[in-house]
């Protein structure tokens, strides 16, 4: 797996040095290197058990130390990821629900806007028919 590097950050006077960039950059640099010696020993070919040497005890509280740290912060992590996704599912279904519930409030309103134009209309043809009988019966 090749993976290019970030080239350094330098500062210029137009654009100054975002020095949490650079040190996240450097981290993150140092992990893979990390990463990548710590499971070198998966890519060689399989050596028989007698071949291996034994690890020497410092490096082996090494290793264990940091898969400790490694498992520490990939726990807290998934567990912050699994808060958040069920906080979303149910800001989600709280939508949905409000979606509908304003849906029936739209459709309620215009139900009742057409029973009060119906209303109207008929107020209207009412008023109409009886000023036309007024008219009549002055002009009688």
């Amino acid at each position: 797996m090749n993976a290019t590097r970030p080239e350094k950050i330098e500062a210029t006077e137009t654009e100054p040095v975002d020095t949490n960039l650079a040190a996240v950059t450097e981290v993150e640099a140092g992990i893979r290197d990390f990463v990548r010696n710590d499971i070198a020993y998966l890519r060689r070919p399989a050596a028989t058990s007698t071949d291996a040497p034994p690890l020497d005890p410092s490096a082996e509280a090494t290793v264990n130390n940091v898969n400790s740290l490694i498992q520490r912060v990939a726990g807290t992590s998934l567990a912050e990821i699994e808060n958040l996704i069920s906080e979303l599912e149910s800001l989600r279904d709280l939508l949905h629900a409000e979606g509908q519930r304003v849906q029936r409030e739209i459709s309620g309103y215009a139900q009742l806007s057409q029973a009060a134009m119906k209303s109207t209309r008929m107020i209207a043809d009412n008023v109409a028919q009886w000023k036309r009988a007024a008219d009549g019966l002055r002009n009688s």
